[in-house]
C-alpha cells in the first residue's frame, strides 16, 4: 500500500514538474505560463474570456501559448492566418475535443465515424428543401405563437415582461414544435416543464465545460439531465417529423434507445441555444437605437408588410431585406463569440499570413477567437463597440463585404457561425427563425421600453466561447396587439 501511494505521488510530482517546466523552444509562440503552477491562466480565461484574451494580445501580439489547467493553448487571432488553422486535416484535429465535451456535457459518446454521416443528415435537413420545409413549419409556429393566449389573452391591455425572457420562450417554443413535432393543444404544461429544465441546465453548462460545479449542482444537472431524455422521447412524434428522421438516422447508426435520447438533448440545445438570445439582442439594439429601428421599420413598409395587410411573411420577401440584413450581421458581429478549437496531432511549423513561422507541439491546442478580431477589432470595423445598423451596407444599398487590415482585403471579417468544420450547420435555419420572429413581433405587436433612457445591459462575460452571448441583465419592455389587426384569428 505504501508502495503503491509512492508511485501515485510520484507520478503526479513528474506530471506537475512537466507542466511546470515548460520553456519556450525556437521559433515558438511567446509563452505566458501564468503566476499559479499548472493552473496557469485558468481562472482568468474562465471569468472573461475576451478581457484576458485581450490583455495578453495587448503584451504578447496577435499569436502566443498560455497554460489553462494544465493544458498549453496557442491562440491565434491574426483573421488572414486563420485558413493555416482551419484548412488543416492533418495535423490539427477538430473531433477529439469536440468528443470530449459532448461527453462531458451531454454524456453522450457516438462513434467517430458517425461525425461526418451525422454532418451530412444535417446539411440535408438544414438546407435546400429540407430549409424551406422547416423555413414554413417555423413560419406558421411563429404565428401561432404570437396569435396564442399567452399573448392575445386581454390583447388591448399593456403586458410587462423581460425582453430576454419573451424572445427565449416564444422562440424555444417554436423551435421545439418545429422540430420536435409537437402539436400545439398537445399538453402546454407539459412544454413549460421542458422549457423551464432546459434553461436550468443551460445555466449550469458553463460550469459543466470547466468542472466547477458544487456538488449540489452536480445532483441538479444529472437529475436535469434525466428529466429532459425522458421528456425528448416520450410520446409519439408526428409522421416525417424532423424528431422522427433524426431518430432513425440514429438507429441506422446503432444508436440505442438511451444513445438516441442523450443525442436528442445535444440537438436540444444546439438548435435553440442561439435563437433566442440573438432575437434579445437584436430588438434590444433596435429599441435603444431609434435611427436603427426607423430605418428597419421603413424597409419593412416598403415591402407592404405592415400589420393586418398578410397573415406572414412571404419566403422571396425574406431575401430581399438589405437594411435588415445589415442590422442583423451588426448584431451577430457584436454579440456572436464562438470560440474554433483545434487538438494538435503532430508537430506542425504554423505559416501565418505575413510569412512569419511558429512551431506547434503535439499534444498542445490551437484556439480562433473570432470575437476580438475580426468582429471587435478597431483595425477592421471603426468604434467596434458600437451598434451601427448600416455597416454592412454600401452607399448604394448593397451588401458590404470589403474590409480590410493592414492594406489586405479580408475573407473573414465576421464569423458568428464559425468557418470551415466548425461552420453551423444550421444557420440559414437560425437566421431565418430569426428573421420571422423579428417581422412578425414589429409589425403585430405595440412594443415599447419600460425605460425610454435605459442602455443595453452588460454581457454575461462567463459565456464567451459559447455561442450567442447572453445579457448580465435584461430590458423590461410592454407590449400588447395592434389594435388594427385581427385578434380573433390565431390557433390556441
Amino acid at each position: 500500500m505504501i508502495f503503491m501511494t509512492f508511485i501515485l505521488i510520484s507520478g503526479l510530482l513528474v506530471l506537475y514538474l512537466i507542466a511546470c517546466t515548460r520553456s519556450r523552444s525556437k521559433n515558438e509562440p511567446p509563452l505566458d505560463k501564468g503566476r499559479i503552477p499548472w493552473l496557469g491562466h485558468a481562472l482568468e480565461f474562465g471569468k472573461d474570456a475576451a478581457k484576458f484574451l485581450t490583455r495578453m494580445k495587448e503584451k504578447h501580439g496577435d499569436i502566443f501559448t498560455v497554460c489553462v489547467a494544465g493544458h498549453y493553448v496557442t491562440v491565434l487571432l491574426d483573421p488572414s492566418s486563420y485558413d493555416a488553422v482551419l484548412q488543416d486535416t492533418v495535423s490539427l484535429d477538430f473531433h477529439r475535443y469536440a468528443q470530449v465535451l459532448t461527453q462531458k456535457v451531454f454524456c453522450l459518446r457516438l462513434p467517430s465515424s458517425c461525425a461526418a454521416a451525422q454532418r451530412a443528415w444535417m446539411e440535408q435537413h438544414f438546407e435546400g428543401e429540407g430549409l424551406a420545409r422547416l423555413g414554413k413549419i417555423m413560419q406558421e409556429n411563429v404565428r401561432a405563437l404570437l396569435s396564442s393566449p399567452e399573448i392575445l389573452q386581454n390583447p388591448t391591455d399593456w403586458k410587462k415582461e423581460g425582453l430576454f425572457s419573451f424572445c427565449y420562450r416564444l422562440l424555444f417554443k417554436a423551435g421545439y414544435f418545429t422540430l420536435f413535432g409537437k402539436e400545439h393543444g398537445n399538453n402546454c404544461d407539459e412544454l413549460n416543464a421542458v422549457y423551464k429544465e432546459y434553461r436550468k441546465f443551460d445555466s449550469l453548462l458553463v460550469k459543466i465545460v470547466r468542472s466547477t460545479l458544487k456538488s449540489g449542482e452536480k445532483q441538479t444537472v444529472g437529475e436535469l439531465r434525466e428529466q429532459l431524455w425522458l421528456r425528448l422521447l416520450a410520446g409519439k412524434a408526428k409522421s416525417g417529423c424532423w424528431q422522427q428522421s433524426y431518430r432513425q438516422f440514429l438507429r441506422e447508426e446503432g444508436a440505442d434507445e438511451e444513445t438516441q435520447a442523450r443525442a436528442m438533448l445535444l440537438q436540444l440545445w444546439t438548435t435553440q441555444c442561439n435563437a433566442g438570445p440573438a432575437a434579445f439582442w437584436f430588438l434590444g439594439f433596435l429599441l435603444t437605437n431609434p435611427e436603427a429601428m426607423d430605418a428597419v421599420m421603413r424597409e419593412i413598409n416598403s415591402l407592404s408588410l405592415l400589420a393586418g395587410t398578410q397573415p406572414c411573411l412571404p419566403v422571396d420577401k425574406l431575401q430581399n431585406t438589405p437594411v435588415f440584413d445589415s442590422a442583423l450581421s451588426e448584431m451577430l458581429r457584436l454579440t456572436a463569440a464562438v470560440t474554433i478549437n483545434r487538438e494538435v496531432l503532430q508537430a506542425k511549423t504554423l505559416r501565418l499570413a505575413d510569412g512569419r513561422e511558429y512551431g506547434l507541439r503535439r499534444g498542445d491546442r490551437v484556439l480562433v477567437f473570432p470575437y476580438l478580431s475580426p468582429q471587435m477589432d478597431p483595425e477592421i470595423h471603426r468604434e467596434p463597440e458600437k451598434f451601427k445598423y448600416d455597416r454592412f451596407l454600401n452607399a448604394d444599398g448593397t451588401e458590404k463585404t470589403d474590409f480590410f487590415k493592414n492594406g489586405r482585403r479580408l475573407k473573414y471579417y465576421t464569423m458568428p457561425w464559425g468557418a470551415g468544420s466548425n461552420t453551423c450547420v444550421g444557420r440559414h435555419f437560425a437566421v431565418s427563425g430569426i428573421k420571422e420572429f423579428i417581422f412578425m413581433v414589429v409589425t403585430c405587436l405595440d412594443l415599447e421600453l419600460c425605460d425610454p433612457d435605459c442602455s443595453m445591459p452588460p454581457v454575461n462575460p462567463s459565456r464567451y466561447g459559447f455561442g450567442m452571448l447572453q445579457p448580465d441583465g435584461d430590458l423590461e419592455i410592454l407590449y400588447r396587439m395592434k389594435r388594427h389587426r385581427n385578434t380573433t384569428e390565431g390557433r390556441t
